[in-house]
């Protein structure tokens, strides 16, 4: 014991990048800081990880307790420990990102923490290194959506290859041709065709797609980069 005392010890906090898809558009919960240091200023949502919690374990806690979600996707993207990264104390933070349905979060529990959806194209000046956290995050996602479908994490549970295209669109920030994008996705063999369509999108409609509940691993890996 006498070891550890003799080490500095050091704050260990989280930070969660909270994406959303609505309107075409990827989405970046945030709000404004409530306290010192860079009161008011746009943050990420976060907090300490407390003594009886793991990082993994903080980082749920808080996205539960700002959207009221739970069993979501959640995963560590990097850890941030300049040692001047905070002017308060040495505060070490791993920063995790979170894939939402924003159509399924509690609105009320967003608003109780001032917390706001932003465009992530109209994004703000952020406090500390939290833009990084972010760049690093909207990596992490695009190449989630490399080997596998982002689809069941930020889309209703059925949807039209239109709007599966869209989305990968707002997730790479660039188009894609939609007859490739449709003969790719397709031939994966991930999606299953439902009987019902989407009367907005043409004359004919649009049939819905939803991605098969028995992907195995081997699915998984044939899912190529785009």
């Amino acid at each position: 014991m006498e070891l550890y005392k003799i080490h500095p010890q050091h704050y260990v906090a989280v930070d969660c990048v909270i994406l959303g898809y609505q309107d075409e558009e990827i989405k970046l919960l945030l709000y404004p800081r409530s306290f010192e240091p860079y009161k008011g200023k746009w943050s990420l949502l976060g907090g300490f990880v407390q003594d009886d919690e793991s990082a993994d374990e903080a980082a749920a806690r808080i996205l539960k307790q700002t959207t009221g979600l739970e069993q979501i996707f959640l995963e560590q993207v990097a850890s941030f420990s300049d040692p001047k990264r905070d002017p308060e104390a040495r505060v070490i933070s791993l920063a995790y990102y979170a894939l939402i349905r924003i159509d399924l979060h509690d609105e009320e529990k967003v608003k109780e923490n001032g917390a706001y959806w932003v465009s992530i194209n109209k994004l703000p000046n952020l406090i500390f290194d939290h833009q990084q956290m972010f760049e690093k995050a909207l990596i992490k996602l695009q190449q989630k959506a490399g080997y596998s479908l982002c689809g069941s994490e930020l889309l209703p549970e059925m949807f039209t290859l239109i709007q599966l295209r869209k989305l990968y669109e707002a997730i790479f920030q660039r188009e894609f041709d939609p007859g490739n994008f449709r003969k790719k996705i397709l031939s994966l063999g991930v999606l299953e065709k439902m009987s019902e369509k989407d009367a907005s999108e043409s004359r004919k409609g649009a049939f819905y797609y939803k991605v098969k509940s028995n992907i195995g691993e081997m699915d998984v890996n044939r899912i190529v980069k785009f």
